[in-house]
């Protein structure tokens, strides 16, 4: 997520000296903490003479700006792979891409194991009509080796001016050889919310990512199917979730307000206690409990899990699909004053209203629905999953799930979940051959 509440310094000095004041072991407690304060001093007295040393010695006279970006760099991935640090251009970019309009290709994308890794691409952008693929592994932009580049450099790569063409170097699972795929860039308009109606009974409604639209085209979807099926006609909504990477936190919790009366969505746990956050339902359902069906699969990450959770966990929703990603960790933007970007810090987890971690496990639909994959793309796209990725923030309490299957067929007949999903609002029992039943959890009072 890419906004939450921010917790200021000041706050955060002053219960420590708090706790300084009323430890029953004061004296030790300082002891601890001067011997810790030390061993800091030491290791930043380590990082300045290795700085100096670059500076007189390097072949070529070195950039102190790039040295000390690289380090903060090095020093924040080194943490999980969401973490990082954002110059100033890169932290004005990202708030144009949660605006919901930018320049690129349109694909989410993280780093693992010194590639770029795409997420899920976005709708109806020049990455999704290319053919990229949840999994795929970005190995060159233009010929360039993406090895030894930061994330936002790899990504500022491949941003340009609208109308030129890049090309990315895939490295595809099953493919026999990397892939070379041109891409023409375009101005990025994200619409995060598309309907219709199906069958004259029901609501289709999928929500491809998480910015700052995606409540208001939500409650636009809604308004507008409600008009066209009159409420005794309405057999219910099916919201796709599927290889959607989430966004803003505020969003998912206002987008599962849209289908819940009260309760909570979302908590939010720290390293320490008193860090805990809750976030509750508002504004009533807006679909007046009609039966509600969520698509899921291993594209769906982030706030598209923390939706998918509070709906089922409530018993709101049934969901159809495969299981999550597992990207249940909360990352505080920092900015950093003026000139000086900003930090992208993991700063919690996410927990569902029935206290599960979402972290490196993911939700497990209630029904488990497997796509016909074809079969130049058998064994590229099996699983992905958060667990899978290097360096991650381990499951709270040990137990991690793989990945899972992220392929959605382009043609809706072929789409063996969304057939699934209408028939289930039809009253229709899923195939057992191709389903599998999971148990649902209740909310505890």
């Amino acid at each position: 997520m890419r906004k939450t509440l921010l917790f200021p310094l000041g706050a955060l000095t002053g219960a420590c000296l708090t706790l300084l004041a009323t430890s029953p072991q004061d004296g030790q407690w300082v002891a601890k903490a001067a011997a810790g304060a030390d061993d800091a001093y030491s290791q930043l007295n380590l990082f300045g003479e290795v700085f100096e040393r670059v500076k007189g010695s390097y072949v070529e006279k070195p950039d102190n700006a790039k040295l000390i970006e690289g380090a903060i760099n090095g020093m924040v991935t080194s943490l999980d792979p969401h973490s990082r640090y954002m110059n100033d251009k890169a932290w004005t970019e990202m708030q144009e891409t949660t605006s919901g309009e930018f320049g690129g290709l349109g694909i989410e994308v993280t780093m693992e194991e010194g590639l770029v890794k795409v997420v899920a691409p976005i709708d109806d952008t020049p990455a999704s009509k290319a053919g990229l693929l949840s999994g795929d592994l970005i190995s060159k932009i233009d010929g360039e080796a993406v090895l030894g580049m930061t994330l936002e450099q790899a990504v500022n790569k491949m941003k340009g001016p609208v109308d030129t063409k890049t090309k990315l170097t895939i490295v595809r699972k099953g493919a026999d050889a990397p892939l070379d795929v041109a891409i023409t860039r375009e101005i990025i308009h994200v619409r995060p919310v598309r309907f219709h109606t199906e069958n004259g009974d029901i609501g289709y409604i999928r929500v491809t990512s998480f910015n700052e639209q995606t409540t208001d085209g939500l409650r636009k979807a809604i308004a507008s199917i409600s008009k066209d099926i009159p409420q005794e006609k309405l057999a219910g909504y099916v919201v796709d979730l599927r290889n959607n990477p989430g966004g803003l936190l505020d969003q998912a919790v206002s987008v599962s307000s849209a289908f819940l009366a009260r309760g909570e969505v979302v908590s939010t746990r720290g390293r320490n206690p008193e860090e805990t956050q809750r976030f509750t339902a508002h504004g009533g359902d807006l679909t007046k409990g009609k039966p509600l069906v969520v698509l899921i699969n291993g594209g769906s990450a982030s706030a598209s899990e923390i939706v998918a959770g509070a709906l089922h966990d409530h018993k709101r929703a049934t969901l159809i699909g495969t299981r999550s990603f597992g990207k249940g960790s909360v990352q505080t933007i920092i900015p950093l004053g003026t000139g000086s970007g900003a930090l992208a810090l993991t700063t919690a987890r996410y927990y569902t209203p029935s206290g599960r971690s979402i972290q490196a496990q993911g939700i497990a639909p209630d029904i488990e629905i497997l796509q016909d994959i074809p079969p130049e793309l058998k064994g590229r796209m099996d699983t992905m999953a958060e667990a899978q990725m290097r360096g991650h923030l381990s499951a709270a309490d040990g137990s991690e799930q793989t990945g899972s299957q992220s392929y959605v067929p382009p043609e809706e007949k072929d789409d063996k979940a969304l057939h699934a999903a209408y028939d289930f609002l039809h009253g229709v029992t899923v195939n057992a051959a191709a389903a599998k039943t999971a148990p649902k959890t209740a909310v505890p009072n």
